[in-house]
């Protein structure tokens, strides 16, 4: 029997191949769906450098609600209406990586019932996509999940794409998979060309120490980091030393560079 199309996409991108082989998690239900609270959900995220954002309905991969950013970081003289529009302005050499990335956080849900609480988990990975001077620069995506069928199944998302070629041009092609609203959900898988999904080793920091370093990467204070984990602001700055020391770095800069490439970020 001829599988169900998931959706119904009026410009076909890459993706489509992907999310079209899991359709008990992706609705294609063309239904009327109310905007999220960005700002609520932006909270979730760092953006250590200039980002935007937009929401995609899968049900026809339209997007919609744009922050301005995105015309002046790709030079776009109007606001894409399809995520094709997104996906042809990422580097040709990276699309495989893409879609295995993709994939692979889609299977590390699965893996891990994941779906019973998509809404707290986010997923994010690196790649290069042309911005306005017409060269490919590294984008930090991620990908927060928003509302939900009455089965469970995703129908719609945010995404948000951060330029972080001042931090560093090297792409750790790392997927991770990781909690918001308080849990503590961290899955790291790293790619390697015809070898997706190899779990990289992920030994250098403990658990706390990861929430710190997304808290520091969202240049957040010692005081800030000390209420948003409920410790206090001498434990922060304990784990701080310890991070800096553990990944050998001089200062907050060099450490979110490194864990970058690291893949923990």
């Amino acid at each position: 029997m001829k599988k169900k199309h998931l959706t119904n996409a009026k410009k076909l991108h890459p993706l489509i191949k992907v999310w079209n082989d899991y359709p008990e998690i992706l609705q294609n239900d063309n239904r009327i769906l109310p905007t999220p609270l960005i700002e609520k959900v932006i909270g979730e995220i760092f953006s250590p450098g200039k980002f935007y954002y937009y929401i995609i309905n899968f049900a026809d991969s339209t997007i919609f609600n744009h922050h301005e950013n995105i015309l002046k970081l790709h030079g776009l003289k109007k606001y894409p209406t399809h995520l094709k529009e997104i996906i042809d302005l990422i580097h040709p050499d990276d699309l495989e990586f893409v879609m295995d990335a993709e994939r692979m956080s889609i299977e590390k849900m699965k893996e891990i019932n994941g779906f019973d609480y998509q809404q707290e988990l986010k997923s994010s990975y690196c790649f290069r996509m042309r911005t306005s001077e017409g060269k490919y620069e590294l984008f930090h995506h991620q990908a927060l999940h928003t509302y939900k069928d009455e089965k469970g199944r995703l129908l719609q998302a945010i995404n948000i794409h951060t330029n972080i070629e001042h931090i560093t041009c090297k792409n750790s092609f790392t997927v991770l998979v990781s909690g918001i609203n308080g849990r503590e959900d961290f899955h790291q898988m790293h790619w390697l060309k015809n070898k997706r999904k190899q779990q990289s080793v992920r030994a250098i920091f403990t658990n706390r120490e990861i929430e710190v370093i997304c808290y520091i990467a969202k240049g957040y204070s010692a005081g800030e980091i000390a209420d948003a984990l409920n410790i206090s602001e001498e434990t922060v700055r304990t784990h701080r030393k310890n991070i800096l020391r553990k990944s050998n770095s001089k200062n907050s800069s060099e450490l979110i560079k490194k864990t970058f490439e690291w893949g923990y970020l």
